[in-house]
């Protein structure tokens, strides 16, 4: 096969639109609402028209789904040759709608899509003969049939010559841990060996772009590694391989992809390589101390308050402080504040995105087993204001003994773009490119 174009894979303003009938729209009502109204059956809602102001609303006002939806609502993406891209997104965001279009599966109502060079609506044949798709939880062969030959089956579909598939094919069960069942039929294998020979199936053709809908569904730890590292083998092999993932294991997908794009209500909210993407959060800086009170010893007199009052101390002497979490140990029991949250000076944003606090605050946590040290979780703006923290524990003669800096992760940045709040209009979304 010719290895594709610079883009392997462009979309320019892609829309799905799906319609539902007024039948269907009722069994919506039914089914999440739990209302039937006895006095008008499901055919009485045919040829109804819902005025705008109604529409999507029942008798007294409930919900009555919406006779049309769009599955995508504007997607601008453009994922390289040779890429290995991910997208994210919660379950509905659009994205085996978006795949389904890309491998000719569906038309968009819509927009242009480009795979390998090739419009997917007007030259669709010329796509298929570069793709390749596998997805999570499909059933692929014939029960009758064993995995071996169900495999053979699907490379001369794939007009693959029997002198190139039978390695092939012994090559890609070892990759699954599948050899042992090439002569069982496939009526015999589990759901998650059903899997397995799915993701064979999907590379047997060789493509030059590949779509992995949740490639890794149901699949034990052991296969989904061996999966992982399989698919990074296979694309350093040619150069210009493709890879389009969709994944809830979000280390899957920080482990594999080289861009991610962030995917919810069929619109692009964010694209980037990992890193990038966690960078742009500006969560600040999250430390993990352990530390030992000014006698350097865990089983001190020092009680609750005097601890309070040497870090509220330090916090305000740290503008860029925004929240201390403290465990102490038994010995230091006792608090006067009945361990409830004590105020300090500091930033008034709340250690993760869309938490506010008024000022930052000393939390007293539960107790740790005695002779524990302290444990102070510390929320801070930025990396100097961090420094400037340890320095005001050092002088309040609180002697640092462990430290550990939490990175933002690629949950974060899932939660930060995909949550309660309505996504952003078309014209205000990121490009993707």
């Amino acid at each position: 096969m010719s290895t594709p174009i610079t883009p392997a894979i462009c979309v320019e303003s892609l829309t799905r639109r799906f319609r539902r009938t007024a039948a269907r729209r009722k069994a919506w009502q039914i089914l999440f609402r739990g209302e039937r109204r006895q006095d008008a059956p499901p055919s009485a809602q045919e040829g109804r028209t819902i005025a705008p102001s109604a529409q999507g609303c029942g008798q007294n006002g409930h919900a009555l789904g919406p006779e049309e939806f769009w599955a995508l609502a504007g997607i601008d993406l453009e994922v390289r040759s040779g890429e290995l891209f991910g997208l994210l997104g919660p379950n509905g965001a659009g994205k085996t709608t978006l795949i389904k279009i890309l491998a000719t599966l569906l038309a968009p109502t819509s927009g242009r899509a480009w795979v390998a060079g090739y419009d997917v609506v007007s030259d669709p044949y010329s796509v298929r003969r570069h793709i390749n798709m596998v997805s999570g939880g499909e059933t692929s062969g014939y029960g009758i049939l064993t995995v071996e030959e169900n495999l053979w089956l699907f490379s001369q579909l794939y007009g693959i010559p029997t002198a190139v598939a039978r390695p092939r094919i012994r090559r890609l069960l070892q990759v699954v841990q599948l050899e042992d069942k090439a002569k069982s039929k496939m009526n015999s294998l589990s759901t998650g060996q059903r899997q397995k020979l799915n993701f064979c199936r999907g590379f047997l053709s060789d493509p030059d772009v590949l779509f992995l809908d949740e490639p890794t569904l149901g699949l034990d730890i052991t296969a989904a590694r061996s999966i992982r590292a399989f698919v990074r083998e296979w694309m350093q092999e040619r150069p210009g391989r493709t890879v389009l993932l969709t994944t809830h294991y979000l280390a899957e997908a920080e482990e594999l992809c080289d861009r991610i794009a962030i995917i919810d209500h069929g619109r692009i909210l964010a694209c980037g390589s990992p890193a990038d993407l966690k960078s742009r959060l500006e969560l600040g800086v999250e430390l993990i101390l352990q530390v030992l009170t000014p006698d350097r010893s865990p089983k001190s007199g020092v009680r609750g308050e005097q601890i309070q009052e040497m870090l509220q101390a330090a916090g305000r002497a740290v503008p860029g402080l925004r929240q201390l979490n403290v465990t102490l140990p038994d010995a230091a029991a006792g608090l006067s504040e009945g361990g409830r949250p004590v105020s300090v000076a500091g930033d008034d944003r709340g250690p993760t995105p869309g938490t506010r606090e008024k000022g930052a605050t000393v939390r007293m946590l539960p107790l740790s087993p005695a002779g524990a040290p302290i444990q102070i979780q510390a929320w801070l703006q930025s990396e100097p204001a961090a420094g400037e923290f340890l320095r005001q524990l050092a002088l309040a003669g609180i002697t640092l003994v462990g430290i550990e800096k939490r990175e933002p992760t690629l949950e974060d940045v899932f939660l930060h773009w995909v949550g309660t709040e309505p996504p952003p209009a078309p014209a205000e979304t990121a490009a993707g490119r």
